[in-house]
């Protein structure tokens, strides 16, 4: 343990800055007697997350707002790298359909929920949708720009060879693309939980969201930040495994340029 300390001092580094900060939190709302409507103690949340998991509250919003990211990422990771890559191999959809979709991401998610939740009800389907919808630009201009950024001497070689589009895509083109893929997947999926909370804010049942406004409308800012801790470790997590999944698939590469919205 002491040994990957020293090899790594980053990690003890963050540890100490965390305790640090967590100690100065409590620090200043015991000595300035902050009230907790306003800034609840480090220790005070602690409870509320401990009760919250103890009642399964927080675990049963938990798993419905992760439902609604996940369904969400894997809407619009499908939908980002099969029309990124159909945009990419044409240049009449490039020109054609390219500048509708960079103009409906110009909106703000936040105006186009109400309305998604209305066309799709206050279930967790148009959470889904608007989760998508955040989450897939992204995805789509990292996979365009890397079916673009190719060597030109590749694409040469297998005209050369008399190779078709499709065997050029799959052997040369696709591969080529994947750590921008993978950049762009890796933005998405955190952009997902964005997009599920916007949802729930705008209109929901259950979700970390709809909980976040149940605790504001009862000034319990302690239930309010402990919630937000679990939207943190849930985004973390997803992005952690997102990049363990990166690292087994394209080993032999790193991401040299993430593209977000």
């Amino acid at each position: 343990m002491w040994g990957e300390l020293r090899a790594r001092p980053h990690l003890a580094l963050s540890a100490l800055v965390f305790v640090g900060g967590v100690l100065l939190w409590e620090a200043i709302v015991r000595v300035f007697r902050v009230p907790s409507f306003l800034a609840p103690a480090p220790t005070a949340v602690a409870a509320s997350l401990a009760g919250g998991i103890r009642s399964h509250l927080y675990v049963e919003h938990f798993g419905v707002t992760l439902y609604e990211a996940l369904a969400g990422f894997l809407i619009a990771a499908a939908s980002g790298i099969v029309i990124g890559a159909v945009i990419a191999q044409f240049r009449l959809v490039e020109r054609t359909v390219y500048p509708y979709l960079v103009a409906l991401q110009t909106m703000p998610k936040i105006a186009i929920a109400p309305l998604i939740v209305v066309w799709f009800g206050f279930d967790t389907s148009s959470k889904v949708v608007i989760a998508a919808t955040v989450a897939f630009f992204p995805v789509l201009v990292n996979v365009v720009v890397g079916l673009k950024t190719i060597d030109a001497g590749k694409l040469e070689l297998m005209r050369s060879l008399r190779a078709t589009r499709w065997q050029t895509f799959r052997l040369v083109q696709f591969p080529n693309a994947l750590p921008f893929v993978f950049a762009g997947l890796d933005v998405a999926i955190v952009f997902s939980v964005l997009g599920a909370i916007v949802g729930e804010f705008v209109g929901a049942q259950r979700g970390l969201g709809n909980l976040i406004l149940q605790f504001n409308m009862t000034l319990d800012i302690a239930g309010v930040f402990a919630v937000l801790i679990m939207l943190s470790l849930m985004g973390v997590a997803l992005h952690l495994i997102m990049q363990a999944i990166q690292r087994r698939i394209i080993f032999w590469a790193e991401p040299d340029d993430v593209i977000s919205a």
